[in-house]
């Protein structure tokens, strides 16, 4: 369904002995969704994020404003689990950046604490801040 192409990033090593950190070159692999799908790309580096087939709702709010949910996302890191009190209630969420540029990009829901919340575990929160729609929307 989605291709990948190598790309080199910089990871710390422990240098061998444990004393002292190395940088060494480390291979990730970039996914290139489909190019017939409609797709949205960072806005910061144009990788990847999401198809328009993956969007469930546009009716949310992040931080920085106007956030979509997403089924699934390519190309996104994740962060440690925290709980937060969002304006839906209380869920353990943890935040999602960019592989690539490595930009703080939403967060995604690991746990709804309120029954009617629980559709939403597993699902990504991505900022339009941070997002730019690629391929087909013409």
């Amino acid at each position: 369904m989605w291709a990948a192409t190598a790309c080199c990033s910089r990871q710390a090593g422990d240098g061998g002995g444990g004393a002292t950190a190395t940088r060494t070159p480390v291979k990730t692999f970039q996914a290139y969704l489909p190019p017939a799908h409609r797709t949205y790309s960072c806005i910061h580096c144009r990788a990847h994020l999401a198809s328009h087939d993956e969007l469930i709702s546009k009716s949310f709010q992040g931080s920085q404003g106007r956030a979509y949910l997403f089924n699934s996302v390519v190309n996104v890191g994740c962060g440690q689990a925290e709980e937060r009190v969002l304006l839906t209630g209380l869920h353990a969420v943890a935040d999602i950046y960019c592989e690539c540029c490595k930009t703080m990009l939403g967060w995604k829901y690991e746990h709804a604490f309120e029954s009617s919340q629980k559709y939403k575990e597993g699902k990504f929160i991505i900022e339009l801040a941070h997002m730019v729609k690629e391929n087909g929307w013409d």
